[in-house]
C-alpha cells in the first residue's frame, strides 16, 4: 500500500520530521493522517475501545499539529471546551460525547496545558493560544487544588467532589510537565500564575526525594521512565535511573515492556523511552529504541499498540491513535524539526514566534533546527 505524499497544510512549516534510516517525512504524515482517519466528528479522538479520554486526545493533536493537520488539531480543541466542566476536569471517559466514567483525573487535566503550549511553540498563533487560557486556567487550578501538604497530587476527583486516596508517580510526572508548560503560557500571556509555580517546585520535590508518597506500581515501565521524561530527574539522577531498570523494560531489537512480567513490548511505551532518552542527553540509545519499535507499522501508516513476543502475536490485536502519535512527537524531537520539538526536553523549547513572522513555525532552514 502506498502512504500518501507529505503535503502540509496551508500556513504550516514546510519541513516536515523525518529519522534518516528509521522514519520519512512521508511515513510521518501518514502516521498522523491514521490518527485523523479515525478522529469522530466531534473532534474526539477514541481509544480503539471507543472512549475518549483527554490525556490520549491532547497527545494525538500535539502529533497532528506537527504534521500539519491544523484544522483536524483544532477540531479537537473544540472538543476540549465542549466536555470541560465547570470545575476544570473532564471525565474520565467519554463515548459517543456522553461521560462514560465521571471522576476527573489529574494528569487528564494537566496535560491540556502541555499540548496549547506546544501548539503555540509549533504555530506561532497567539490569539489561538489566548482563546484556549481560560480553559487551560481552569485545568490547572483543578490540578493544584489536588496537591497534598507534602507536594504530591492525588489521581483523582471523584464526581461527588471527594480527592482521590493517592497518588500515581507517572501521574504526577506528567503533571509536573504541565504546570511548567502552564507557568510558561501564562507568563507568554502576560497572567502568571505563581500559585502554580510554587504547585510544580513541590511537586518536583515530591518525585525527587518521597518516593513513599506514591502508590507502588513499579512493574509498569512508565513508572521507570516518566520521572525522567516529565522534566522533575535530570542529570546524573536520570542516568542512574535509566541504568537501574534498563534490562528488566529494554527488549534489545524490539522495544520496551509494558510490564516487567509480562513478554509484551508495546509501542507508545517505546517511543516515550526514545523521548526520555532524548532528553537525558542518550540519542544514541533514543534513536536504537525508536528504531527497534517500528516492527509495529501497519501498511496503512498507523501502528499496532503492542507485540507478545513469546506467542508471536500482536496484542491487543489494534492499531492505536495514541501509539501512532508517540510515534510521531518522537520523530520530531529526535530529528528536531519544528520548534516545539524540545518540548520534552525543556518545556520552554524556543520562545513562540508570531505566526506573522516569515520564520515562524520553522518555515526557513535556520529555524528549523532547536
Amino acid at each position: 500500500m502506498t502512504e500518501p505524499a507529505a503535503v502540509p497544510s496551508p500556513g504550516h512549516p514546510s519541513t516536515l520530521p523525518s529519522v534518516p534510516g528509521v522514519i520519512t517525512a512521508e511515513q510521518v504524515v501518514a502516521t498522523a493522517r491514521s490518527i485523523a482517519a479515525v478522529q469522530e466528528p466531534d473532534g474526539g479522538v477514541p481509544w480503539p475501545e471507543g472512549h475518549v479520554d483527554a490525556w490520549n486526545h491532547v497527545e494525538c493533536l500535539m502529533a497532528m499539529t506537527v504534521a500539519g493537520l491544523t484544522a483536524e488539531a483544532r477540531k479537537g480543541y473544540d472538543w476540549l471546551l465542549r466536555h470541560q466542566r465547570d470545575d476544570g476536569s473532564w471525565p474520565m471517559k467519554v463515548l459517543r460525547g456522553e461521560p462514560l466514567e465521571t471522576n476527573g483525573e489529574s494528569n487528564h487535566a494537566a496535560y491540556v496545558a502541555v499540548g496549547v503550549w506546544h501548539d503555540l511553540l509549533v504555530t506561532g498563533e497567539e490569539d489561538f493560544a489566548r482563546a484556549m487560557w481560560p480553559m487551560v486556567r481552569k485545568a490547572l487550578d483543578f490540578v493544584v487544588g489536588l496537591q497534598t501538604a507534602r507536594g504530591e497530587i492525588v489521581w483523582e476527583r471523584t464526581a461527588s467532589g471527594a480527592p482521590g486516596a493517592y497518588a500515581l508517580l507517572t501521574g504526577c510526572s506528567s503533571i509536573h510537565q504541565g504546570l511548567r508548560c502552564g507557568v510558561l503560557l501564562g507568563e507568554y500571556l502576560d497572567e502568571p500564575q505563581p500559585d502554580w509555580e510554587l504547585a510544580v517546585d513541590r511537586l518536583g520535590h515530591a518525585l525527587t526525594d518521597h518516593p513513599e508518597a506514591f502508590a507502588d506500581k513499579s512493574r509498569f515501565s512508565m513508572d521507570w521512565y516518566y520521572p525522567i521524561l516529565g522534566g522533575a530527574v535530570r542529570g546524573q539522577a536520570a542516568a542512574r535511573r535509566l541504568e537501574e531498570e534498563w534490562e528488566t523494560f529494554v527488549v534489545p531489537g524490539l522495544g520496551v515492556r509494558c510490564v516487567s512480567d509480562q513478554p509484551w513490548v508495546t509501542g507508545a511505551e517505546s517511543c516515550e523511552l526514545a523521548l526520555t532518552l532524548d532528553a537525558a542527553g542518550d540519542r544514541e540509545r533514543a534513536l536504537a529504541v525508536y528504531r527497534d519499535m517500528q516492527h509495529l507499522r501497519h501498511a496503512d501508516g498507523s501502528y499496532w499498540t503492542g507485540w507478545q513476543f513469546v506467542n508471536e502475536k500482536h496484542f491487543p490485536h489494534e492499531q492505536s491513535a495514541y501509539t501512532a502519535a508517540a510515534v510521531v512527537l518522537a520523530a520530531d524531537a529526535l530529528s528536531g524539526t519544528t520548534p516545539g520539538a524540545s518540548i520534552f526536553r525543556d518545556a520552554a523549547a524556543r520562545t513562540p514566534t508570531p505566526a506573522t513572522d516569515p520564520e515562524a513555525c520553522g518555515c526557513s532552514p535556520a529555524s528549523s533546527r532547536t
